[in-house]
């Protein structure tokens, strides 16, 4: 593995710890605020954690890594033997974390490239990880973050919520919030759009809008291969159903993976989240 560019990215990629150590990728935390409590994602916070205080209606609100720990990722990488980085993060319309990272690099004391890759989940983690494959196969840093935006721009996520409530009190909800009028008698579907969350359609019911998600990834899958996420926050009782039928009825699909979210995504979309992410292989 080529050590002279160094990858770093964020933890709502939720990469799994394997995929993290086989490549070599540095993960910037995010944090949960949990009444007066600051807790780092993914070590003092669980997704069944956030789940049981969003039931509890307690109030939760997230936090980007703030500049200096971004910075601090920048030197180990230089001290590591790294002469560049490249810094690939959740989007900037849903998160001041690219722009923290910007400010880091600016200060950084090896060449910072940090891309905004306008997606989050597991989303930004095939992105991160394609730039992984290319970094690995050699190319240059200019060629991996190109790879790394080609994935990036190819890469779809929609997904199901319960309730629009906690994407509006986080101020996540874009023009979604349109559909807050009717968000009583709907179940609503949305997706990432010019890295902004977006309504896609209004289904009645909670089985239909599970059903028109699954259609709709079936279409996006298409007949290349590809790889398929299912996301879900307290949920896997709708995930892993919706994974198997995924497995069966995409012709391309390399593999399908049922993985929670964790604290940070937890905390803005709310228990019966389900998510599904289409990214090509080799996009």
């Amino acid at each position: 593995m080529p050590a002279d560019l160094a990858l770093v990215t964020d933890s709502t990629a939720y990469l799994p710890q394997q995929a993290l150590d086989r490549h070599g990728i540095s993960v910037v935390p995010l944090s949960v605020v949990l009444g007066e409590e600051v807790l780092t994602e993914g070590v003092e916070i669980t997704p069944k954690d956030v789940a049981e205080a969003l039931r509890a209606k307690q109030r939760l609100t997230t936090s980007r890594p703030n500049p200096e720990t971004f910075a601090a990722a920048y030197r180990a990488a230089a001290e590591g033997g790294a002469e560049a980085v490249l810094s690939v993060h959740l989007s900037a319309e849903l998160s001041g974390t690219a722009e923290a990272a910007r400010l880091a690099a600016a200060r950084a004391p090896i060449p910072v490239e940090v891309v905004d890759s306008r997606l989050v989940g597991m989303a930004l983690g095939y992105t991160v990880l394609a730039a992984a494959r290319a970094r690995d196969a050699g190319l240059a840093p200019a060629e991996v973050a190109g790879a790394a935006v080609r994935q990036a721009a190819d890469t779809r996520g929609f997904f199901y919520v319960d309730t629009l409530e906690h994407l509006r009190r986080g101020g996540r909800i874009g023009t979604a919030r349109a559909l807050l009028g009717s968000a009583l008698a709907v179940k609503p579907l949305l997706h990432l759009a010019g890295g902004r969350i977006e309504p896609l359609e209004k289904v009645r019911t909670a089985s239909r809008a599970i059903a028109r998600l699954e259609e709709i990834a079936v279409e996006q899958a298409g007949q290349g291969e590809v790889d398929i996420t299912v996301h879900h926050l307290a949920a896997a009782e709708r995930a892993e159903p919706l994974a198997e039928r995924l497995r069966e009825r995409v012709p391309g699909v390399r593999a399908v993976e049922v993985l929670e979210v964790g604290a940070v995504i937890g905390a803005h979309v709310g228990p019966g989240l389900l998510a599904v992410v289409v990214a090509p292989v080799g996009g």
